[in-house]
């Protein structure tokens, strides 16, 4: 698999599943992973995601806390702070257009979700694929 990158894949059930994909976009139904250790490829329905995340490494640093404040961001950010159903949150920054039609009403959105930045560049996370339907709420951080 070329351009593989790492990711781990958040269910709504909380199961958990690391790998590797290649070519993720907000339109995608399914995703396909090569899990960690195995040449095979899994079918995954991203409906049944609550997030993709993109990392560096598969371990993490469980000791790392995640800082909450924006560290290097650019100009055409928009800072957003997340909430997900499960009471889950995190902050980062969304590049380009907003995710949604008329800002950001979860009914009217453009794909399944979009791609996040963490607000910390020390994150293990580079960018995190968010699905909307996992998603409570968000809301614009001004700054």
């Amino acid at each position: 698999m070329e351009n593989r990158e790492k990711v781990i894949l958040r269910f709504l059930d909380g199961k958990r599943l690391k790998g590797y994909i290649k070519n993720v976009t907000i339109a995608d139904d399914y995703v396909f992973i090569e899990e960690e250790g195995s040449p095979n490829s899994e079918k995954v329905r991203v409906k049944d995601l609550k997030a993709i995340f993109f990392v560096k490494n598969f371990e993490g640093n469980k000791d790392y806390r995640e800082r909450k404040s924006f560290t290097g961001t650019t100009s055409s950010c928009k800072r957003v702070f997340v909430r997900f159903r499960d009471g889950e949150s995190m902050t980062g920054c969304i590049d380009g257009d907003t995710p949604w039609e008329k800002g950001f009403f979860l009914e009217s959105q453009k794909g399944n979700g979009f791609f996040l930045k963490p607000a910390d560049g020390d994150s293990n996370n580079i960018r995190i694929f968010v699905i909307a339907s996992a998603v409570k709420d968000v809301a614009m951080i001004g700054g």
